[in-house]
């Protein structure tokens, strides 16, 4: 048996993570308000006119832009009000859901994004689905014990924040996620299938309190581990509520 130790989504993607104590999963979705949003660039393909998901390319993503992982997310959900804070931005509150506020969003990030880079250019949702790395619906699970084999092999102790993931739990083994791929694990009031691992990119290599590369991640999950995997995907089979503190079990 194994325990939720921690809840995370993450409203506008790349830009701010937010820590939860419950949450209603449903079958077929990802998780509410997780990647809702996410930030476009000049060359993105995105079509506002016809929103659907695209990859991740098509968005300003930590993998290219290291600094967005030193912010930080609240949402009001009932407001769709969200609140960003980032070391050398300070504090923004806006609401991504309106058109009219998506300019003092961009004016905000865009002195951390370089500018030999790709530029912030606007918002993009698409109706029930996040903005998620998969071309499905998915909502990511990591264990503790395979974190703490990273720090391990660095050395000292490393942010799970890193990570970006939505499901932590404690008690599995090292790695043993990898074991769950094509079965369904029972989380709190939720089921979920486990379908693949997650392929780490660069962004896992910033800090996240100073947006700064500071870490070779995917070295040390190379090298140590002969893989660069990090946590595995799953899609909600049947609805649920998921809280910290819940147990969770392969079914």
């Amino acid at each position: 048996m194994f325990t939720v130790s921690d809840l995370w989504r993450y409203p506008i993607k790349s830009h701010g993570r937010e820590h939860i104590d419950t949450v209603e999963l449903t079958a077929g979705q990802t998780m509410p308000w997780d990647r809702h949003w996410a930030v476009t660039h000049g060359d993105s393909k995105f079509d506002a006119d016809n929103p659907a998901w695209v990859m991740c390319r098509n968005f300003m993503i930590g993998a290219s832009t290291p600094s967005l992982a030193g912010i930080s997310a609240e949402l009001d959900a009932e407001k769709e009000a969200l609140t960003l804070r980032h070391s050398k931005l300070g504090e923004l509150t806006f609401w991504p859901g309106k058109a009219e506020d998506h300019t003092r969003f961009l004016d905000w990030v865009r002195p951390i994004c370089p500018a030999d880079q790709r530029q912030p250019f606007g918002l993009a949702a698409v109706p029930n689905r996040g903005m998620t790395d998969t071309d499905y619906p998915t909502v990511s699970i990591m264990t503790n014990a395979s974190h703490r084999a990273v720090e391990g092999r660095i050395g000292r102790p490393l942010e799970r924040e890193r990570w970006r993931g939505n499901i932590w739990l404690d008690g599995p083994a090292l790695w043993e996620e990898f074991e769950w791929i094509g079965k369904r694990i029972q989380i709190g009031g939720a089921v979920l299938e486990v379908i693949e691992p997650i392929q780490r990119c660069k962004h896992t290599m910033a800090n996240p309190a100073s947006g700064v590369r500071d870490t070779d991640t995917l070295a040390a999950l190379n090298e140590g581990f002969g893989h660069q995997d990090f946590g595995v995907y799953a899609t909600v089979v049947d609805s649920g509520s998921v809280s910290c503190g819940d147990t969770a079990k392969v079914i």
